[in-house]
């Protein structure tokens, strides 16, 4: 059996709501936490005149995380803790630790106590807070611990960014060291996981060996290198403002392969559109959130009307027939829900224009079934092998109805680390029904000749790149969010959003200049100009002249008032009617030129 590394993919879910028909209620509401550790040494606040010091920088990297979190995902817990200060503040009275900001959800004045940090209290820091080496890094993470145990929030994932340039902060006492290590042991059975942010100033180097290498857990058990931190700390720098979506099922249903044989798997989402947040109506006076509730009445006494007092009706065959609502719910429901394999297609015979809604995927859910990992990857591997897709009915949840899905099978990828880059499992196409075909009646003509083909062809490779849509950030959600950030932080000015969607005329031009300029010679007409309209080609006074003469040699205006159908020509042929008939009006409007010929010939 190939193992195709089932486990590092859709394992948020460890607990999740068996009571719930999805099973998955429970785990959305969960929040991730996450507190910086930053060291506060004096080391830490060395730096040229025209540079920023490395406290600095952990201050910047906490302000953008914040900014980052508000937008991507505003229910997180976040906290801020200097350790190695003269003062101290912590609900252990742990001394040299100093809670800066609480567990708490990001808002807009912890963005801007950290950037008032950053950029005014670090040249009295020494005088607010102080400096001492004497600290205990077990105090440190003891606190981070009690920060985490003490939230009353339910926390999915703990993390600690460590935020130092000391490699052995312990190197004189032992007896500190052993603590450090035990208390980093306990936070990695506890599910809380420690990650170190080591930064060096020009010259200094960073030993891991020294210490760090003893209270760092990770699944590869022999460090010995660490990550650059430069490539992380720009990674913690860069401003994302878009929604955080976690890969989280969306349901968990049964997938039958015949009687008797089932396993179970869990559906995903794996794009998704993301539009702007909806508008919250607040109070004007105490700017809360309003609440709405709905009550239905009955039009004639006024009576409050509950919910099985409601009932649905349908009309059929002049009849109005009434339904419990217990009666339509059954009505909806076909069979349990899940996927049942009802036989399988070449996989040739699945076409690009099979599009009936955006694709699901599943993958193997060993927590309702036990055994479905095994069981779906021998499926997998033999679709694979077999190059063909199984087709099943597929019932999402127990109020839709049934659809026919084929499952498009997906291998794994890997990187040159070794880390899964595609996941492996199926794709659940939705086949379109004879309904959902349309058949387009055209004349076909020909509107290209083959040296045209060829030079858009031409065009096409040359412009051709390597499409990912993360490099395109949507400019209205961009501006949407820059707009709130600006209200909240009260900033006198928008930052303005780049627009990555326009296109790039230089770098058009650059790759492709040439055959683009011999494109629009094949194709469009001498002198002309993109984007230009053409203007009408102006008519002679003779044309118009004898354009108004032709309209007028078959027309019988005295039988034409007659049968009221005046009102059908236009001003320039009612004037010329009245001249060719010599009536005597000086009217110059429309009805009243009408009524002149009216008289005229008195009708």
């Amino acid at each position: 059996m190939a193992d195709w590394g089932f486990a590092h993919f859709g394992d948020d879910d460890e607990n999740e709501d068996e009571d719930g028909e999805f099973g998955f209620q429970a785990r959305f509401n969960q929040r991730d936490g996450l507190i910086f550790l930053i060291d506060t040494s004096k080391s830490m606040f060395d730096a040229a005149d025209d540079e920023e010091c490395l406290f600095q920088l952990c201050m910047k990297a906490a302000k953008t995380t914040v900014q980052n979190k508000i937008i991507s995902s505003e229910r997180d817990l976040i906290g801020t803790v200097f350790f190695g200060t003269e003062e101290s503040e912590n609900q252990s009275g742990f001394k040299h630790v100093y809670v800066y900001q609480s567990l708490d959800q990001p808002g807009a004045q912890r963005i801007l106590d950290l950037e008032d940090m950053e950029e005014n209290c670090v040249r009295t820091f020494s005088k607010d807070y102080g400096h001492n080496e004497a600290y205990s890094l077990r105090d440190a993470l003891w606190t981070c611990q009690n920060m985490f145990a003490s939230s009353a929030q339910n926390l999915g994932s703990k993390r600690i960014m460590l935020f130092t340039n000391n490699d052995d902060p312990h190197g004189a006492n032992p007896q500190l060291r052993r603590l450090a290590v035990t208390k980093a042991s306990d936070l990695n059975e506890t599910g809380i996981d420690l990650e170190l942010m080591h930064l060096q100033n020009p010259g200094q180097s960073f030993d891991i060996n020294k210490f760090y290498k003893d209270i760092l857990y990770n699944d590869d058990d022999d460090i010995n290198e660490m990550a650059d931190p430069a490539e992380k700390m720009e990674e913690l720098l860069r401003r994302v403002r878009s929604k955080d979506h976690k890969k989280r099922a969306n349901r968990r249903i049964p997938f039958s392969l015949g009687e008797g044989l089932n396993f179970s798997v869990g559906v995903y989402n794996l794009v998704r559109s993301c539009p702007k947040p909806y508008a919250v109506k607040l109070t004007k006076k105490e700017n809360a959130e309003l609440k709405s509730h709905t009550k239905t009445y009955l039009p004639d006494t006024g009576e409050v009307l509950m919910p099985q007092d409601l009932k649905k009706a349908q009309t059929y065959g002049g009849r109005k027939i009434c339904f419990e609502n217990d009666e339509v719910t059954e009505i909806k429901r076909f069979d349990t829900p899940g996927f049942t394999l009802m036989g399988f297609k070449p996989r040739s015979s699945l076409k690009k224009y099979f599009h009936v809604k955006p694709a699901q995927f599943i993958y193997p859910d060993e927590m309702k079934v036990t055994g479905s990992t095994q069981a779906f990857s021998a499926l997998l591997k033999k679709c694979l092998e077999r190059d063909v897709t199984p087709i099943c009915k597929y019932i999402p949840s127990r109020n839709l109805p049934p659809k026919f899905v084929t499952l498009l099978p997906q291998a794994e990828e890997l990187d040159e680390h070794k880390v899964q880059v595609t996941p492996p499992g199926f794709h659940v196409i939705f086949l379109p029904c004879a309904d959902d075909f349309r058949r387009v009646n055209y004349v076909e003509k020909p509107r290209a000749t083959a040296d045209q083909i060829d030079k858009a062809k031409e065009v096409i490779k040359k412009l051709k790149f390597k499409f990912s849509s993360e490099d395109f950030e949507n400019p209205v959600l961009q501006n949407h969010w820059r707009n709130i950030e600006a209200l909240a932080l009260e900033r006198d000015e928008v930052e303005e959003p780049v627009d990555h969607i326009l296109p790039s005329v230089e770098l058009f031009a650059e790759r492709a200049g040439k055959a683009l300029d011999e494109f629009k010679d094949m194709v469009f007409p001498p002198g002309y100009v993109p984007g230009q309209k053409r203007r009408a080609p102006a008519a002679s006074t003779a044309a118009k002249k004898a354009k108004a003469e032709d309209a007028l040699a078959g027309l019988d205006v005295k039988k034409e008032a007659e049968a009221g159908r005046l009102g059908k020509l236009t001003v320039a042929v009612l004037r010329d009617v009245i001249k060719k008939e010599k009536i005597n009006t000086t009217a110059t409007r429309k009805n009243d030129l009408i009524d002149a010929i009216n008289d005229h010939f008195g009708i």
